[in-house]
Order: C-alpha cells, then structure tokens, then sequence
C-alpha cells in the first residue's frame, strides 16, 4: 500500500515536472522566434552597408555578402561630414542628458519630500501638460528660441530639452519609494534639504536615473524634427538630418550608403544601453510602485 502510494506521488511529481519542462521550452522558442524577428531588421541594415549598390539591388537578395565592402562606409564621410554630425548629436544628446537630469530630479525631488500647499494638485497640473501634443508647442517654441537668438546654433537644440514633465515624473515615482526614515535620521544630524538629496536619495536612485538618462539619450539623439527646423547651417546638422540629407541632395539614394550611416547611428545608442541596462531593468521594475 504504502509503495503504490509512493508510485503514485512520483508519477505526479514526473507529470508536474514534464509540464513545466514544457511550457518552459515552449516560451523559450517563442522568445526566440521574436528575438530572431525583432533581430532581423538590424542584420539587414548591416548587411545592405557592407554591399555594392548593385548588389543591393538585385532580386533574390543577396543574403550574405561574399566580401565586404566598405564603400558606403566610405561614402558617408564623402558626400557628407558625419562624423561632425556624430560629435554634434553626441555634445546635444549628452548635455541634454545631463542637465535634464539635474533639472528634473530637483523638480522630483520637491514634488515627492518638501511640504507646501498645492503640492499634489500642482503636480497633477504639470503631469497634465503631457497631454499637450508636441507639434502644438514647436511655434511658441521656435519664437522663444529666435527671441533669445538661438536659431542655428546647438543651443537652441538643448535648451527645450533642459526641462520634461515625464522624467520628473518618474524620478518622483522612484523618490517615493524610499523610505522617510533615511531622510529623518539624516535631519537629526543637522542636514538641510540640499545635502540629503545629494548624499542620500541621489546615490539610492541610481536605477531610476539610469532608465531616466537612457530615454533622454535616445529620445534626443533620435530627434529629427526640431533639429529640422532650427538648424540651417550644414556644419551645425545632427545625424538624423544627415541621414536624411543622404537621400535628398544625392538625387539618388545610395541604400549601401544610407544603411552605413544608420549602422553608425545606432552604435551610441545601443553602447549606452549596454552599459545602463542593468539599472535599467531595475527602474522600470521599481518606478511606479508607490504614488
């Protein structure tokens, strides 16, 4: 009796393990079937750079290159200076970053510990200003920058980016989720408002400023817009106006020339994402939880 019941708990145990051996192997080929799909565009893009224009032309495809061929590497850097428009959209793109960051975690860090009257209606006031589409701000915007005389110049391409709702937003999501006592033992010993958002809820959100700096970084290197708008002078263009003037004033598109400058594009923004996703991953986990 006794070893028919332990027969029986085994042969349960083995249909139970069975089953998530299962489902654990049919999410994982799923999960590969997406990475292959969502992978697959990129390959293209790399692929189509390292060929000839007419081999990226021809049908069937070629799927890959017998050699490499660089000269649409190449080309970029003819046709047009992209390596000034990388340096330009790395200057932007990393003070945007940073000063946003200052900026916003102020703003969060107000919103989410000091006590004033009309705080939370104040905030929900600011949040509301998301709902504004941003083709609706480009004219007062634009007539702001020209009054200030920053038209054409890098710096009327950061400073509209030193101030965003949403990332006070989430920077103050996160700022709720530390514990007051922190703050409380800190203000025994004497420290003001200043040196304990400093010395104590900066260096504890380090997730949440890295998820914070790589949406900026990418929000801004990717802009095409604005910089569209505000920049007139060549020397002054950032990369996704570059890559478009690699289509326009060609009179041809050169696709291995144009997949080469999008390869470029990417690679700041796919070496920052490597080097913050783990504190990425843990911000997008912890903001939001508390608020």
């Amino acid at each position: 009796m006794h070893s028919a019941n332990m027969q029986q708990q085994r042969q349960i145990l083995w249909q139970g393990g069975a089953t998530s051996r299962y489902r654990l192997g049919l999410a994982t080929g799923m999960l590969m079937i997406l990475g292959v799909l969502m992978a697959f565009p990129f390959f293209w893009m790399l692929r189509t750079s390292l060929l000839t224009e007419t081999d990226a032309a021809v049908f069937p495809p070629i799927w890959l290159p017998t050699y490499l061929e660089l000269g649409g590497y190449q080309g970029v850097f003819t046709v047009q200076p992209f390596g000034r428009y990388i340096l330009n959209s790395a200057f932007v793109a990393v003070t945007v970053m940073v000063s946003q960051l200052v900026t916003a975690s102020l703003g969060a860090y107000a919103f989410a510990r000091l006590q004033f009257p009309g705080r939370d209606k104040l905030f929900l006031l600011y949040l509301a200003t998301m709902l504004i589409p941003a083709e609706v701000t480009i004219v007062p915007t634009f007539v702001l920058v020209s009054r200030f005389q920053m038209v054409d110049s890098l710096a009327g391409l950061i400073v509209p980016g030193l101030f965003s709702v949403f990332t006070t937003f989430l920077l103050r999501q996160f700022f709720l989720t530390i514990p007051f006592e922190l703050e409380d033992a800190a203000k025994i010993d004497g420290a003001g408002y200043v040196r304990r958002y400093a010395q104590i809820v900066m260096p504890l959100s380090q997730p949440a400023l890295a998820t914070a700096a790589i949406f900026i970084f990418i929000g801004t290197w990717r802009s095409f817009l604005w910089p569209l708008i505000i920049i007139r002078t060549r020397e002054l263009r950032t990369v996704p106006i570059g890559l478009a003037a690699i289509q326009q004033e060609q009179g041809h598109t050169d696709i291995p020339q144009l997949m080469a400058g999008s390869v470029m594009a990417i690679v700041p923004v796919i070496a920052v994402f490597l080097v913050l996703q783990r504190y990425y991953i843990e911000g997008v986990a912890m903001s939001g939880l508390k608020g």
